[in-house]
């Protein structure tokens, strides 16, 4: 189980390692990972009898720790209070700094200064160790944690901080004993050379510097938490439930599970839920990163943090609290957020041994210095440099910044990546493999083909038939004949693995597949065309021999199919297709998706063989399925990926969770892990390249050539830019959109095109023939996709983005009229 915990005073890399360590050192404890930014623990253990113990072992290395629960996600806390804080320091110890400039430097571009400043060294002395103590006070964090830690051998970047900044205020502090000494004996001539070694502004300056850079990087890793924050956001806090028939305003913690919620336009969807009455204009952007909106009936589901564009809605909520699709969104987010990917684990190493090395760099060079000859004042300076420039704070941050800002940016465009390996894993595919059912195809069967001589007649038989009928092709033959009059069936038989039966006036009926026909000793044609064009005949026929016909159905593709692969393999990626259809329909399918490498006849039982048999090739496989019959393969692939998730989003063998039925998001997906990897591997090389030639230069190796010697408040200026510079590289990602290419975006909009729908009341249809009538006038209106007329109910459904004006004027002047 996993066990959640907040941890206080971590500050570097070296920190993280540290707590990962004494935290997987606990019997009974897994596997722990630490989000240095978030400053959270997620521990995998046996139980949670281990808690206290872990809690312990954290406490024990010098940090605080209290369990963060499992409770829903809460709103983020906000950096603004400790922004605040240290503002306040920045402002103060700037403050000091700057009068401690101005008499230790003033002189130097003749600026006035008070006559009794300059009456004796010590006073000097004296005025600059005064106005060191405030900014030292100040910022005594340092010096508290960093003591701490040593303390404990658990050095950090507080250390190197508290060690570089406390050598220069302890050594300004001995040479302030020793001008009082040579007071003391009337030396003044000492006294005046003491006055030239003291370094009370580089402590000053140290502190000043390294808060300012906290605080500009602590800003700008608060809007890596925007995705988080921005999902928090949806959901309202406040909700209008119906109990006893009267509307009542509640907390949306309070919703229970069957409770009637009521939706007006501009109202988000506080829960999970089913919709009861009404009809609405749904915006799930936020959930599925589609665009256009999605009508609503009732039957439909609807997610917490939807928007009702239009209409009005009731729902029963079937998901509250921690349960709703948009808490796991964000748990998902800040899981993935927090776990480290593969890439990290070699910062991860140097940064448990880093600050350690650095303190010994830092001592052999101040000895070598010494040894040289070069002075106290010289060997110090140098040593203090190096400890002050090679902080890790830019080595820490470089992949988990990214790894955030990148799974958050995901999030906003419906791709859910459930850890930072898969995030970096995805990048690393060669072979994307497709489920057939449901990833390329619709999963709806719908007629394509009637082959008789009285298609009316054979349609009425074949959907009273079908009526009694689970299978998917019987749907797509009821939704075909829609409200024409039917027979009535009695004695109705399914025939496994054959088809149906069924009484009509006294006559058995039968239809069903080829080796039905031949089971009867019936003979029915061939159709060749058929089986190349991807689709399946259904025959019908009577007892008597009587062959009435056929009716061919097949699984069409999704519109942008076609395109998202083409665009797979313009990224150099092999797509193949996987399926348990026969070879000449998988065959005929592929060839429309622009597919040539077609695994065919394979149970879902077996497709994790196929999976593991291109691995075996040497191929990375991606393996994008709907997450349920392609679990095994989900979880055989390199990475697996499912699609078209919708509000399920708790699928556990997939590391990648798409939440839009689109095929294009996959090749989203792959860029986005391309673009993050990248924005890593930058931020990798400029913080190790940045300490190997930072260290060498503040160590003062190029002395010998150019009498270049660096200082400690440059070096701590650097090393404060440096953590910036890794940080604000990773909130690039926050700008990602991808390229996609003319096509591919034509097949979305036509796919967003197709989900609108208009309902239209239309007076005047009395018969198949109205029927036909009405639908094919609507299909002729501007905009429209397709038309499909309930005679019952005496309404049109129209899919595309026909307006209603259209509608009515094709309607019109088809002879019918427009009711509501």
């Amino acid at each position: 189980m996993k066990l959640r915990f907040e941890v206080k005073g971590m500050t570097c890399a070296a920190c993280s390692a540290r707590v990962e360590k004494v935290s997987a050192a606990v019997p009974g404890v897994q596997r722990a990972e630490v989000n240095l930014l978030a400053g959270k623990l997620t521990v995998e253990a046996e139980s949670a009898a281990v808690a206290p113990a872990i809690e312990k072992a954290v406490r024990a290395a010098g940090y605080g720790i209290t369990s963060a629960g499992n409770a829903a996600p809460k709103q983020p806390a906000s950096t603004d209070d400790g922004l605040k804080e240290m503002k306040k320091r920045i402002i103060l110890s700037a403050i000091f700094l700057v009068i401690l400039m101005y008499f230790t430097m003033g002189h130097m571009v003749q600026l006035p200064m008070p006559h009794w400043y300059h009456s004796n060294g010590l006073m000097q002395a004296l005025v600059q160790f005064l106005l060191t103590l405030p900014v030292v006070y100040l910022n005594r964090a340092y010096y508290q944690r960093g003591v701490k830690s040593l303390l404990h051998g658990d050095a950090n970047m507080d250390s190197l901080i508290a060690v570089g900044s406390g050598a220069a205020l302890v050594y300004g502090v001995g040479v302030l004993f020793l001008m009082a000494n040579a007071v003391g004996l009337g030396d003044m001539e000492a006294v005046s050379q003491y006055a030239h070694h003291l370094y009370f502004e580089s402590a000053a300056m140290i502190l000043t510097l390294v808060t300012l850079g906290k605080f500009l990087e602590t800003r700008a890793k608060g809007k890596t938490g925007d995705a988080i924050r921005q999902l928090m956001k949806l959901r309202p806090e406040t909700a209008t439930v119906l109990k006893d028939g009267i509307e009542q305003e509640i907390a949306v913690e309070d919703i229970a599970v069957g409770d009637v919620v009521v939706l007006r336009a501009g109202q988000s969807v506080p829960v999970d839920g089913v919709v009861l009455t009404g009809a609405a204009s749904v915006d799930q952007s936020a959930l599925t990163g589609e665009s256009l909106p999605v009508e609503k009936a009732p039957g439909d589901t609807v997610a917490a943090a939807a928007v009702v564009q239009t209409g009005y809605l009731t729902i029963r909520a079937e998901k509250v609290g921690e349960n709703t699709t948009l808490a796991q969104i964000i748990r998902l987010v800040e899981e993935a957020g927090g776990s480290k990917a593969p890439i990290a684990r070699l910062a991860d190493k140097i940064a448990g041994i880093f600050v350690p090395v650095v303190m010994g760099i830092a001592a052999v060079t101040f000895a070598v210095w010494m040894l040289a000859g070069k002075g106290l004042e010289f060997a110090l300076t140098s040593g203090i440099a190096v400890l002050v420039i090679s902080c890790p704070c830019a080595l820490g941050l470089a992949t988990p910044v990214a790894i955030m800002v990148g799974t958050g940016r995901g999030a906003s465009l419906g791709i859910l990546f459930k850890n930072a390996s898969a995030l970096e894993n995805l990048h690393r595919v060669n072979t994307v493999v497709l489920d057939k059912t449901g990833t390329l195809t619709t999963g709806e069967p719908v007629v394509t083909d009637i082959l008789s001589d009285a298609p009316d007649k054979l349609l009425r038989v074949a959907a009273a038939l079908e009526e009694k009928s689970e299978h998917p092709f019987a749907r797509a033959i009821l939704n075909r004949a829609g409200a024409m009059s039917k027979p009535t069936v009695t004695d109705f038989e399914t025939l496994p693995g054959l088809g149906v039966s069924g009484v009509i006036d006294g006559i058995r009926y039968y239809g069903g597949n080829h080796r039905l026909m031949q089971a009867q000793g019936i003979s029915v044609p061939s159709y060749p065309a058929l089986a190349e064009e991807g689709k399946t005949p259904l025959y019908f026929a009577d007892e008597t021999g009587r062959y009435l016909g056929a009716i061919a159905a097949a699984d069409a593709l999704k519109p942008d199919s076609a395109s998202a692969v083409r665009t797979l393999q313009r990224m150099g990626l092999q797509v193949v297709m996987l399926t348990g259809d026969n070879e000449k329909t998988a065959k005929a399918i592929g060839k429309k998706a622009g597919i040539t490498e077609v695994i065919a006849d394979v149970l879902p039982a077996d497709k994790a063989g196929a999976v593991k048999a291109l691995q075996e090739k040497g191929r990375r496989v991606l393996m994008v399925g709907d997450g349920i019959n392609d679990a095994p393969a989900l979880a055989m692939a390199d990475v697996g990926m499912a699609i078209g998730a919708g509000t399920d989003i708790a699928v556990e063998s997939a590391q990648v969770v798409l939440m839009s039925g689109s095929l294009t998001a996959v090749a989203v997906a792959v860029k986005l892990s391309k673009a993050t990897i990248t924005n890593i591997r930058q931020n990798l090389f400029w913080a190790f390249f940045y300490n190997a030639l930072g260290i060498p230069v503040a160590a003062g190796v190029l002395y010998p050539l150019w009498q270049l010697q660096l200082s400690p408040m440059l070096g701590a200026a650097a090393m404060s830019l440096s953590s910036v510079f890794v940080v604000s590289n990773a909130l690039r990602l926050r700008l990602f959109k991808p390229k996609m290419d003319e096509e591919t975006q034509e097949a979305i909009i036509i796919k967003e095109e197709k989900q609108m729908e208009t309902v239209l009341k239309v007076e005047g249809m009395m018969c198949p023939h109205c029927k036909a009538a009405v639908e094919k006038a609507c299909k002729a209106a501007e905009g429209a996709a397709d038309a499909v007329v309930d005679l019952q109910a005496k309404q049109v459904t129209v899919t595309g983005q026909a307006s209603v004006s259209a509608l009515k004027k094709a309607i019109e002047d088809a002879g019918y009229q427009i009711i509501e």
